[in-house]
Formats: C-alpha cells, structure tokens, sequence
C-alpha cells in the first residue's frame, strides 16, 4: 500500500530519479545518481563539513528570508510564527513542529487554515534529546522549522505530492545543490494521531528536508499498519514539510558543527568569558570538533559505550592521543549546550513561559537550571541574560515579554537555585549515608522534588565512595515525563448519546431567568430538555439553580452539568415529569447575577494584572462562587501590597468607566487572527466557531454568562492574595454585593475593636501599635523572670540530685509545659548536671540534659524505649514525646542503667 504511494509521485521518476533499495539500512530511496546505499547517516558520513553544498554561505535571517520568499514567489502566504508556548493546545505544552500549530482544528477539517497555502518559519522546541545537544554536532532543543503547507479536502485540491517534491528539488537547485546530488529517502510518517508517507531530502549525507503527505489516521480497523498502529484513509489530505533552518545555515556553511553555523557570536562569548582557554578558530579546534561530527553521524545515539568508541575512533583517524581530544571535545560539548539552551530560554521566556515545579514551566525551569549548571562547571563569568541578550540581538525578534522582565525572572531562578544547592548537599549526604548504591529514581526524586541536579549527587557520591551513575538520557526522560499536559478523562452517561444538543438560551440573554422548554427524556434522576436557561458548571463558574413548574408542582434543580453538548438538569425528585412533556424553568435569579458579576470581575482583573504586572500574566485556573470568586495566574513572585493596592484601582476604574460587554460568535481562525492566543486564557474551546466576550478592554473566548456593562459588576475587592504553588499566584476577591458584605464585616470588625480599646477607628493602628510595643516589653520581662525561676529551681535540684561515679543525677516530674521544661533543662546543663524531666500530667513529654561529655541525644534514645517514643536535639539538651508516663524512681533507674551501661 505505501509503495504504490511513492510510485505515484511520477515526478521522480519524470526527473531521472530511480528507485533503489540501500544495501545497508535496507530502505528504499530514490536518486539519480547511480548508487546502492541512501545517503542517510549511519549509513554514510557528513560530506558538506568544510565542503558547503550551496553557493553561498548564509546567516540565518538570510536563509529564513531566502525560503520564504521562495514560496510567497509561488503563490504561498506568508504567515507569522505562533508562539513556543502552545496555548491553543490542550495536549502539549511546546510547540514542536509547524503542523502543531494547526492541530488539532485544521487539520481535522474543523476550521479552515489562516491561509491555503501557506509558509511560515515556526519556533519549535523539542527536548527529546537534551542529552545529545553539544555533544552530537547536530542535536538543537530550539531549531526554526521552515515550512509549506496545503490543505487538501474532496472539494478542492491545492497540491500534493508531485508539486511538493518540485518545489524542494527547485529550492535547492537553486540554493546551488546540483540535482544528481539530492537523495529522497523513503520514511513513512506517524504522530499525533495522523501518518502517511514520506520522503527525507538528503544532501552531503544530511537531512535537509523531510516531506509528509499527511493522508492517514489513527482507527482500529484500519488497513494500514505504521510503528505498531493501524490507520485508514482520512478525507482531507495534507502536506505537512519541515525544512530545518539551521541546517540549511548549516550545510551553507559547512562548519563544524550546526552550533558554529547558527550562533558563532554566542559561542564566542562564552569561551571569551570561561575557562576553556583555546579558541574555535584555532585549526586543529575546527579539525577535531569536525571529524567529531562527521563520525557522530554515523554513529547515530552516543550513549555509553558509543561514545567512548567515536572517542577513540576520532582520536584515531587525526593520530592524536584521547586525553588530547578529550581536552578539546569535552569544554567544547558543554559550551555548544549552554548557547544552545540560553536560545531555548530566550523564547520560552519571550513567549510568556514562567518557570515552576509543574506543567510547562518545570520544562522552563529544567532549561534555565541546566544552563546555570554548565555555566558552573564552564566558570562563567557573565549572567545567562548576557547570553539571551546577545541571541535576541542576532535573532532580530521582538519577544512579547519585554527583557526587563525575563531578567527578573532569570536572577529570581538563580537566587533560586543557589539555595537549593546549598539546602540540597546535606540530603544528599544523609541519603547517602543510608544506602550503599544511588538508583535512577533516587535522583529523579532529587530533581523532581528537591531541584538537586544528578551531576551533584554524583559528585558527592564519589567522595563517599557509593556507587551511583547517571542514566544516559537522565534529562530528556525528565523533560518526557513532562511534554505532555494531563488531560482528565471524564465518563460520559451512555443514555446522552441519544439525545441532541441543547439550544442554551443563556448564550444570548442571559438574565432570562424564566423559559418554557419540552422534555426530551428522564434519566437517571436527570431531565433532559431541548432547550434551557440553566447554565452548567463550566470555565469555573458555578451551575445554576431553581425549579421546574410541572403540573402546578414545583421540582427543585440541584445541579446542572453538559455533557457532549447536552445538559442534564439533576433533580430531587422527578415529580411525574415524562418525555414529551412540557415545563416550565425558572432559575435563582440572585444565585446566577452574582455568578455573572463575578465572572466578569474576573476578566476584569486578569486585565488590571496583565497591566500592573505584566504580559507574562496567564490564567491558571478560576473558581466564581456566591460570596467571592478566585483567579489563579501565573506569576514568578509573590505581588507587593502597593502592587496589590494598584491591581485592585485599575480592576475598579474599569468598572466605573461603565465600558459595554459585549458577547459574539466568530470563526476561529478570523478571531485568532484579531485577537491572537490571549483569547484562550480560560482553556480551548471546541468548534468551527467560538463565542468572544469582551469586557471592556478584555478579550477571551468564553462560554459564562456576563454582566451588559463593567458599571453592573459593581465595586471589586480583592480579599487574599497567595502562592498556591511555584509559579503561581491566587487572587481571591469579591465583587457586587459579595464584596459589600465583605466590606460590611470588616467595618464590624473595626467597630467592635475601637468599642474594646475606646477609641475612634481611625485611632487603631497606633493604639494597636502601642499595646504591641507594650506586650512586647512585658513579654520580655516575663521571659526574663521564667530564667531566673529556672535558674533557681536547678539551684533547689541540684541539692537534691542523686551521684552516679561523681556525676550529678537529676529525674522529676513537674507541672510544666515543653518551654519551661526547656529552659530548666537548660539550667541544670548549665550547671553540669544529667538527667531528665518528665510533663506530670497531659501529653507525656520529656526533657533530657547534659553539662557533662554523655550525649542528651543518646540519653533521650534510651527513655524513648521505655515510654514507647522518641525524641532529638542537641548534645547538651534533647526533647521528645512518649506514650507511657515512669514515676520518678523508675525514671532514675533507667538514667542510672544508662550510665552504668556507658560507664563500663
């Protein structure tokens, strides 16, 4: 079946080229030149290194400019990039190639494309081989995939294969690549949830160009196996191209490495400022780190073993000694990383990523970490922001998140950082000490869930002499584990199937707070109708309630859930209603104006944050309830209270500026276009279509119900402000009447307090203040005193205490709580007195004392064991708890048993 696929592109065969089989891998490729294997590596090597394929050597913004006007000459649309960060994605958290950003809508035939054709130079970020990059010559985290695409369906056909292998053998024919020296390799293509076949475009044994006819789809019937999974033919068929732009650069320049080819200014920097001490134009830098690639290539995956064998082999071929390599290669590998990962910062920041222990932003702060790490290990001297600036300089980009603002952020995760190290080293040697071999997920805790880097643990680990190695992979299997966003499966009811989707009359008026509606079914406690005003719970706001008139009876609703487009209205009871039956809704009309007010408080806010703080600003999360409402959003610190102060005065002149609200419905690709990704801050709606509401200045699609005008929302009161995890900040606020009780019980609160101290409200804080002041000095005087009754109460105990081969014995029982049991402990240590104190009554507490050499700590161990607890502290004075409660001789006789026991 795939081979007649590729028979069918006749203009191939039409241009000379020949169908042919490799003698090594075994896939087919097609040529013109007489050859028997497919001039993909492994299978032959780099041949462009110091020997360019095109005519003229080109720098990026050369090259991306070259191939887009090559197909706008064609009649192809130029597009803008999509953000890295794939907001219109509820699937992934990257964009990783130019077809993800019309997935899943476009490609599906849902929604047509921005433009048909079209090319565009798409940011993509792929951490699937974070190990390799620097270390291959080849591997890059951040790379610009240069694309066209058409969408074909039944109804029309913009091109397919033949055109699309025209338009590549042209590009590079005219870049200077002659004709008889491109290869197309056969490769069928599979992934998300689509495949079809494909054709690599090869030149000097590198893969410029992979070219995908996207006509297949994921079913389980299908007649088509792929990579394990069978696939069916799908209606709309689509070339889906990814032409790299550093490769391109790359085989424009033939360099060592795609890192000199794409950021040589970057590299320069780094080792001016480190402690490499040689420099990349140094020739016998070039010819190693080049042969290094070459056979790299060739080698494939370098793990292990492999890779001590391209060391020896390289070191081989140039008649050099592998120390000698090694002293090049291995600064070299950490340099090409660091330039490479500082540009993958630079869009992940850019774009509005904020680092976290969670989500996309653990892939930020993974990036950000490692950076600081080589940087280590590199010794230098300068900041990652020096290096991110220098990127955006040769780049040309402007990033939405201005750089004041990225630099925050960066000097906020290396403070960060520095104090994970340094909390992390005594973990690391506490686990150390308990187990004799460090596994792999030993240090996946230590990163996940401590940010302790697994080259730490080793390090520390070596001085121990315990045995522990990093799995090859170690960082790209962290960043897997979080590529993917979570998406909750939800069991859908078999009976909704039958039934069509509800008219939500909601949509379009929603202070309609009575309908008539016919009843289409009863199930399961649910009625079903054709249509409603009842809204669901939905985008965090709470459904709706009130009751149903049926036969003169009213029947209350006590929940109002959708599900695939139908909504289910729960009620306490059925009270006769049947199927074609006809009812009337009537909905809480208090219940559902505060819900709206709170909702369009809540883009309100979103907005006076985004402008107080920051475009970095993205919701995570919204909750609108009955007395207050709460909007998480992503943030690297904690706001100010002036911050807070300011976001709270913009979010209410917007409300008093009585701006219109107003909702519609509009293509999804058209509103994208006007509105961009920002529409998308409460999720990803399905559909062609999406409904836009605007509230005042604000944008986003959204399904709630809303106030007419920002004046209704009334005034905005932002109760509590807290991190609720890394990265991200929650806002707890209030609006309307909500925020007016609010309000009514802190002035209570005020009242009540005055009417205590006798003074005027406006009189609390310095009356407050001074009593502060004053318990303060008391308390201090109090504590003062506690010593000195301490103090003699040893003095009384002393007298009292028992010896033990010269050493003073002391065991009571006394009404006190921990801290004075404490500071008498102390007292007694004081006066080189051992022994231990027990609570005499309530929680059985204890406290044990040294003022001699016997370790407090081992003492409290030993009356652990009788009184069935445990305890810890210092050498000099040890605390803990038990079960059982000794009387005071029992007490001396384990004390004594201990000393004598230490004593022998």
């Amino acid at each position: 079946m795939m081979e007649k696929e590729y028979l069918e592109i006749s203009y191939l065969s039409d241009n000379g080229f020949v169908r042919r089989k490799c003698k090594i891998c075994g896939k087919y490729f097609w040529s013109i030149k007489e050859t028997d294997v497919c001039g993909d590596p492994p299978c032959v090597s780099y041949s462009f290194i110091g020997n360019p394929v095109f005519k003229k050597s080109m720098k990026l913004d050369e090259m991306r400019e070259y191939y887009l006007s090559f197909f706008e000459k064609r009649n192809h649309a130029r597009i803008e990039r999509y953000p890295v960060v794939a907001r219109w994605r509820d699937d992934i958290y990257l964009t990783i190639a130019s077809i993800a950003d019309f997935q899943p809508f476009v490609t599906s035939g849902v929604a047509p494309p921005p433009a048909n054709p079209l090319t565009i130079s798409q940011p993509c970020i792929r951490m699937d081989d974070l190990d390799s990059v620097g270390r291959t010559g080849r591997h890059l985290t951040l790379f610009e995939m240069m694309a066209h695409h058409a969408f074909n369906n039944p109804q029309k056909e913009i091109y397919w294969k033949n055109e699309t292998v025209e338009y590549c053998t042209d590009l590079l024919v005219e870049l200077g690549v002659k004709k008889e020296d491109i290869i197309y390799k056969e490769e069928p293509w599979a992934g998300g949830g689509n495949a079809g076949p494909c054709l690599e475009a090869l030149v000097g044994g590198l893969e410029l160009a992979t070219l995908v006819f996207m006509n297949l789809e994921v079913h389980p019937e299908g007649d088509i196996e792929i990579k394990g999974e069978r696939y069916r033919k799908m209606d709309n068929y689509i070339v889906d191209t990814g032409y790299g732009l550093e490769r391109f650069v790359w085989a424009s320049q033939g360099t060592p490495t795609v890192y000199d080819a794409t950021f040589p200014e970057v590299i320069d920097e780094i080792i001016g400022n480190s402690n490499v001490g040689f420099s990349r134009d140094d020739e016998e830098v070039k010819r190693i780190i080049g042969e290094s690639s070459k056979l790299a290539g060739v080698m494939g995956e370098l793990r292990g073993e492999k890779l001590l064998e391209l060391r020896r082999k390289v070191a081989s071929n140039l008649g050099i000694d592998v120390e000698v390599l090694e002293k090049i290669v291995n600064p070299m590998e950490k340099v090409y990383a660091l330039a490479d990962h500082t540009r993958a910062i630079l869009f992940m920041l850019g774009d509005g990523l904020i680092p976290s222990n969670a989500g996309a932003g653990y892939l930020a702060r993974l990036m950000i970490r490692r950076s600081l790490r080589l940087a280590e290990e590199l010794e230098f001297s300068l900041k990652l922001i020096d290096l991110l600036e220098l990127h955006k300089k040769i780049l040309g980009f402007e990033f939405e998140i201005p750089m004041d603002t990225i630099y925050e952020i960066l000097d906020l995760e290396e403070r960060r950082y520095r104090t994970t190290i340094s909390k992390g080293l005594k973990m690391v040697e506490r686990t150390i000490s308990r187990k004799k071999k460090i596994e792999k997920e030993d240090l996946i805790e230590f990163y996940d869930s401590h940010g302790i880097p697994a080259e730490l643990v080793l390090k520390i680990a070596k001085e121990k002499n315990v045995e522990v190695e990093i799995p090859e992979d170690f960082y790209a299997e962290l960043a897997a584990r979080h590529t993917k966003a979570e998406k909750k499966e939800k069991e859908t009811p078999d009976f909704v199937e039958k039934y069509p989707k509800t008219v939500k009359l909601y949509y379009d008026d929603p202070k309609l707070f009575e309908f008539e509606a016919n009843v289409l079914g009863v199930e399961n406690g649910y009625v079903i109708l054709d249509k409603t005003a009842f809204y669901p719970e939905s985008g965090g706001q709470d459904n709706d309630t009130g009751y149903f008139i049926f036969n003169g009876s009213k029947i209350e609703i006590v929940d109002v859930v959708e599900e695939n487009g139908v909504v289910l209205h729960k009620v306490k009871k059925t009270g006769g209603i049947k199927a074609n039956a006809v009812v009337k809704g009537v909905i809480d009309k208090k219940r559902r104006l505060r819900h709206m007010r709170h909702h369009s408080a809540t883009h309100i806010l979103l907005y006076a944050l985004q402008n107080v703080l920051g475009k970095h600003i993205w919701q995570a999360g919204a909750k609108k309830e009955w007395d207050k409402a709460r909007l998480d959003v992503t943030h690297f610190k904690k706001p100010s209270d002036k911050e807070i102060e300011r976001i709270e005065k913009v979010a209410n002149e917007e409300v008093m500026a009585n701006k219109p609200i107003k909702w519609f419905w509009m293509d999804r690709i058209e509103a994208e276009k006007k509105y961009g990704f920002r529409l998308y801050q409460g999720g990803v709606p399905p559909g062609r279509e999406i409904r836009i509401v605007k509230v005042g200045d604000d944008v986003q699609a959204c399904g709630g119900t809303h106030c007419s005008s920002t004046g209704e929302i009334g005034v905005i009161k932002i109760l509590r402000v807290e991190s609720i995890q890394d990265g991200v900040i929650r806002f707890e606020f209030a609006a309307g009447e909500a925020a007016l009780e609010y309000m009514d019980r802190i002035e209570g609160y005020l009242k009540e307090s005055s009417k205590t101290l006798r003074v005027e409200p406006s009189m609390l804080p310095k009356t407050v203040n001074r009593f502060f002041e004053e318990w303060k000095e008391q308390k201090k005087e109090i504590e003062k005193l506690k010593e000195e009754i301490a103090s003699l109460k040893a003095e009384m105990l002393e007298k009292e205490a028992e010896e033990y081969n010269s050493i003073k014995v002391v065991a009571e029982l006394i009404d006190a709580d921990m801290q004075e049991m404490i500071k008498l402990g102390n007292a007694l240590a004081k006066r080189g007195l051992v022994g231990c104190l027990m609570s005499a009554s309530g929680k059985v507490s204890v406290v044990a004392f040294s003022g001699t050499e016997i370790d407090a700590r081992d003492l409290i161990k030993e009356i652990g064991k009788r009184i069935k607890g445990s305890g810890g502290g210092r050498k000099d004075l040890a605390q803990g708890a038990g079960q059982k409660r000794l009387t005071k001789d029992e007490l001396m006789n384990v004390i004594f048993a201990y000393l004598s026991k230490i004593k022998a």
